[in-house]
């Protein structure tokens, strides 16, 4: 029997590669144990749960970038630890995985402490600031991106994976999903959606093309607004237009994304894991506001290997993407061509990599 403790949280980005691991860890071993370790405000509090695994909350915040917050951060830190430690100390974990985010700092420095095995993953293409803080005290730093290696602490001890979430959608037809939404394979589906939080300027844009009707004849939308934005999208648009289906939050993304011709969306790493893993085209359109950038460059590696299009936020808007999609739907042969770049930077079994590496360093 192998325990695992799993830190990390925030943003769905380093959630759902964490329950992708462990439903595949449960799924090979019924014996393996999984506790989770987050914050009580972040998005695992919801997620977590809900997805039947055990979570134990900590204290943490993020620091931002003022030094007004550097006092409360320091307090949440230092309680972060003795709380972590009481937890480590409590469950005794075989191994501890972290997956980013500011509430994985206490838990991995705790774990380091307690000279518990530390593995990392890492789901960007540029680290995140706690992983590479950690990076050199690691047994092993897990990549989603193989060239996220060059960018590692000296010492560091990479290991390319893949993020596990591919693991989990890589099997689905577009047969599948059309069914699932009641669409006709015959017909072009174009998906938009903004992360797990939504997305403000991409609502905007896509609010302006439908009201437009800039969306090409015979195609159909599968719009997702994000909880906080649907109230601001409905009153603006009166209600959902001929052809789109729109929701606030959609559980069943891999389904939607497997009955895409085409995908508008941010670059956040684990919506970059389900698309390669599926083999769907995009616009990709980072968002600005993130620490150092990542979404850039994780776009970037999709387009750079003729994958997606990528169009920055300040370049953003109805006339730009009416260009975009009208002449990626319209050439059939391109988007094929785009299909085979994107599966062939996907990595369907990411979590069976991780899993091995967990066992091989666990106690």
């Amino acid at each position: 029997m192998m325990k695992i403790l799993i830190g990390g949280g925030g943003t769905g980005g380093h959630i759902y590669p964490a329950l992708a691991l462990a439903r595949y860890a449960q799924a090979r071993d019924s014996s393996v144990e999984i506790l989770f370790a987050g914050s009580a405000a972040g998005l695992e509090n919801k997620i977590v749960p809900a997805a039947g695994f055990k979570l134990l909350t900590i204290p943490a915040s993020g620091y931002g970038r003022s030094f007004k917050q550097l006092g409360r951060v320091l307090k949440d830190f230092l309680a972060g630890i003795r709380r972590s430690l009481q937890i480590i100390e409590e469950y005794q974990p075989d191994v501890v995985l972290g997956t980013g985010g500011y509430v994985a700092a206490p838990l991995v420095m705790s774990a380091l402490l307690k000279r518990r095995p530390v593995v990392l993953h890492e789901q960007n293409a540029v680290p995140g600031m706690v992983n590479r803080w950690f990076a050199p005290f690691a047994r092993r730093v897990c990549l989603s991106f193989a060239g996220t290696a060059e960018k590692l602490p000296c010492l560091s001890r990479p290991l390319f994976t893949g993020n596990p979430r591919a693991s989990e959608v890589g099997a689905l037809s577009r047969e599948e999903g059309c069914r699932h939404f009641g669409l006709d394979p015959g017909q072009k589906t174009l998906l938009v959606y903004g992360g797990s939080r939504g997305a403000l300027r991409i609502n905007q844009v896509i609010t302006a093309y439908l009201k437009n009707n800039c969306l090409p004849e015979g195609a159909r939308m599968i719009y997702v607004t994000g909880d906080i934005y649907y109230d601001e999208v409905m009153a603006e648009l009166g209600a959902a237009p001929d052809r789109v289906q729109l929701y606030s939050y959609l559980a069943e993304m891999p389904e939607a994304l497997a009955a895409a011709d085409l995908a508008v969306t941010r670059s956040g790493a684990t919506t970059l894991a389900e698309i390669t893993a599926l083999g769907v085209p995009a616009i990709l359109i980072p968002s600005p506001n993130v620490v150092d950038n990542h979404q850039f460059y994780n776009a970037l590696m999709l387009s750079d290997r003729g994958a997606a299009v990528l169009v920055e936020e300040k370049d953003f808007n109805k006339t730009r993407l009416k260009e975009e999609v009208s002449r990626l739907l319209g050439e059939p042969g391109l988007l094929d061509k785009m299909r085979e770049a994107s599966k062939k930077m996907a990595v369907t079994d990411a979590a069976e990599k991780l899993y091995q590496c967990l066992q091989e360093v666990a106690v």
